[in-house]
């Protein structure tokens, strides 16, 4: 059994970038959460009971809910697929879910069902108790071929599919069957809290934790190979592509069959040491990140190794608190170049340009190609940060510089171009847009100066121009050093 290893900065970048805007399809069991905080002070004087006052009320959703909350604040796009009642909770949790930017056109609202309510009673982050109202009958006849309907719809607009079960009877057989085949070669991740797991056959990944696997494969130790001897029994038996399981503090077991299809091939992947405020909601993590990571283009062990980073950094939160890709990034900046610190994500620099604004000190911003770093380049990023406190430079993807300049260019990876930027001492950050000009990524920082070589004759011709001087901002023009560009550069190297 061998250890996933850990993908390069870069890699995690271009992945968290290509995970923006992913359609996944959640179904399976929707719940809404309630918190109730407070303390207990006194005994009742009516029965020995401790007498809880409460002080906060909180309500979020939960269960297949909370993972497509998680993948939204991941950037993807979501619809959910399940059933709540025609009741009240029903009502706060379909709007809770439209607030969140949510597709709901996949839930059906059934009176005869008590929309899954768990209310918790918490003082000092601690959980005293919990009431639930649910039920776990499998959906009716009727009632199910309405979201059959409703989940093949959401599979066909999908990207990639997770399979939210927790036992409420959402996810019944025939459920399971026509998400499967409606997704034909698009990834399938499938978290099942319950029995029979041979609905879940042909998905991709199956993902149990380690209490469910004891209890369905009847497996009484709980080490390294019998965790090996699970997934390839679940393998074997269940005919899905792979197995991850879930195993808490002892880390993750990933099971998957090698390029030939004829061997199985073993992984494992240590629990990330954090200090655990509530491990609430992890599970979900994980297979959020796992679907949303393979739809854009993620190896199996790359998507592990990142929902399990992912989930590392939930476990530290109380409740079933969501993940940025800012919060990523910081976890693993912290052990990176300094240089690297400063390649942002749009979020990342939105938010330190509006530090700025609080402290009334003066962005600058411009943007370019930088395919081949030169002298003029350096001078003219030098000449741009004297004009302001802070340098944010917005750089082309490879995708924008080719439609720009033609299938030749560029002749360096984005994030090399990206990393050579941010090693400049001029530059305070930097940042990768798509599109083919920065308006986008102007109006999110929102500068003060708008920086452009002289090349251009007016400041008409500079895109932002106009943004930029209405919330009282400057363009200017700097001088390039004469003789030096890339495109001289490559033809020197040509010739």
């Amino acid at each position: 059994m061998s250890a996933i290893p850990e993908p390069a900065l870069e890699r995690v970048q271009e992945l968290l970038h290509a995970m923006v805007g992913r359609r996944i399809a959640v179904i399976g069991d929707a719940m809404l959460d309630v918190y109730l905080h407070g303390r207990v002070g006194r005994i009742s004087p009516e029965a020995p009971v401790p007498v809880f006052e409460v002080r906060r009320e909180e309500r979020m959703l939960g269960g297949a809910a909370n993972v497509a909350k998680g993948l939204v604040a991941l950037g993807a796009k979501v619809r959910l697929c399940g059933v709540v009642g025609g009741d009240a909770a029903g009502d706060t949790f379909l709007s809770e879910a439209r607030g969140l930017k949510i597709d709901v056109s996949g839930v059906l609202r059934d009176a005869r069902r008590p929309t899954t309510l768990k209310s918790r009673v918490v003082a000092r982050n601690q959980q005293m108790l919990r009431l639930d109202w649910e039920e776990t009958q499998a959906l009716l006849p009727a009632l199910e071929r309405r979201l059959l309907a409703r989940v093949r719809k959401a599979v066909a607009w999908a990207d990639a599919v997770v399979l939210s079960d927790y036992a409420k009877g959402t996810l019944t057989a025939a459920v399971c069957r026509a998400a499967i085949k409606a997704a034909g070669r698009k990834p399938v991740i499938a978290d099942p809290k319950s029995g029979p797991w041979e609905r879940f056959r042909g998905v991709r990944v199956l993902k149990p934790n380690r209490r469910d696997v004891l209890a369905v494969m009847g497996l009484g130790a709980d080490d390294e190979a019998a965790a090996a001897r699970a997934v390839r029994l679940m393998l074997r038996k269940l005919g899905v592509g792979a197995v991850l399981l879930t195993r808490s503090e002892q880390g993750l077991t990933l099971g998957c069959r090698n390029g030939k299809g004829k061997g199985v091939e073993v992984l494992r992947l240590a629990a990330r040491q954090r200090e655990i405020a509530d491990p609430t909601g992890a599970g979900d993590t994980v297979a959020g990140v796992l679907a949303l990571a393979l739809a854009a283009g993620a190896a199996l062990p790359e998507a592990t190794w990142l929902a399990n980073v992912a989930a590392g950094i939930e476990v530290t939160k109380f409740g079933a608190a969501t993940i940025t890709d800012e919060e990523l990034l910081e976890e693993l900046r912290g052990r990176t170049p300094g240089c690297e610190r400063k390649v942002w994500t749009r979020a990342e620099a939105a938010r330190f340009a509006a530090g700025l604004r609080k402290q009334g000190r003066r962005l600058v911003f411009t943007n370019g190609c930088f395919d081949i770093l030169h002298f003029g380049h350096v001078s003219y990023l030098e000449k741009a940060r004297q004009l302001g406190d802070a340098l944010i430079v917005g750089v082309n993807s490879d995708a924008s510089v080719s439609r720009l300049k033609g299938p030749g260019r560029p002749v360096q990876h984005e994030h090399d171009r990206l990393r050579i930027l941010a090693a400049q001492a001029c530059v305070d950050g930097v940042v990768l847009f798509d599109e083919d000009t920065p308006l986008e990524l102007i109006r999110a920082l929102q500068p003060r100066v708008l920086c452009k070589g002289a090349d251009y004759k007016r400041k008409q011709d500079v895109v932002g121009w106009r943004e930029v001087e209405g919330w009282g901002g400057q363009i200017a023009l700097i001088e390039f050093v004469a003789g030096r560009s890339t495109t001289r550069l490559l033809d020197r190297a040509r010739s």
